[in-house]
């Protein structure tokens, strides 16, 4: 995951996507981040950690219920599926993009917490027009607000509005909630770090996902399943 330095004549450095799918994100996520967010600081986040863990466990019926062979995974055509129920339309390359881009252990298996955060790229793709298409809205209402803080989140991080999370606006967004603390900044890289897990030092809002699925606990979710 992520793209390369372009240091051609501009006067900042401009991190370039990779693939299709992380282009169509940040473009989405730029488009966006034009609107603003409603986050006023990181606490204000935090707080909504319970909630969203909330909203995002109803999603486990979901995905059960898609799981037709019940081996704790969706494989493409279970997908396939799935988008047909949940009234998405997407064409076959653009479900195996989707896939490929969250199946991060490329055992063509999507767990609990890859699909969830499927779910959030549907989410945010559905409202641009060359972006995927999606026929109709995900259809769950609450989901679809835990979808937005998601999204709000991402968009309270990214100061510079260019689609990705650095080191230094995730210091900036710690700090903005605990000024004068000496442990803000540990604070800060230890969270950035948790999301940046190709260590290239900038966080797609993919990243940002899947980190924020363990920062609320949905991996033990997982891990409960897996011991039942």
């Amino acid at each position: 995951m992520g793209g390369v330095l372009a240091t051609d004549d501009s006067p900042r450095k401009v991190w370039t996507p990779e693939t299709k799918i992380e282009a169509k994100m940040v473009e989405a996520m730029k488009q966006r981040e034009s609107k603003g967010s409603s986050m006023r600081s990181f606490n204000t986040i935090i707080l909504k950690f319970p909630k969203i863990d909330e909203s995002l466990r109803k999603c486990k019926d979901i995905f059960e219920q898609f799981d037709e062979d019940s081996n704790g995974v969706i494989d493409q055509e279970e997908l396939k599926k799935c988008f047909n129920k949940l009234e998405i339309s997407f064409n076959d390359e653009e479900i195996k993009d989707l896939f490929e881009a969250c199946d991060i252990n490329d055992d063509m298996g999507m767990k609990f917490n890859e699909f969830i955060v499927l779910l959030c790229l549907v989410y945010l793709f559905k409202d641009d027009p060359q972006a995927l298409r999606a026929k109709s809205r995900i259809g769950m209402p609450n989901l679809e607000a835990t979808f937005e803080t998601l999204v709000d989140t991402f968009v309270f991080l990214d100061k510079n509005m260019d689609g990705y999370v650095s080191k230094n606006e995730m210091v900036q967004a710690i700090n903005e909630t605990t000024s004068g603390e000496r442990s803000s900044g540990r604070i800060a890289m230890k969270r950035f770090e948790e999301m940046d897990w190709d260590n290239n030092g900038m966080v797609s809002f993919k990243e940002f996902l899947f980190a924020f699925t363990r920062w609320v606990g949905i991996d033990e979710v997982e891990d409960e399943d897996e011991e039942d």
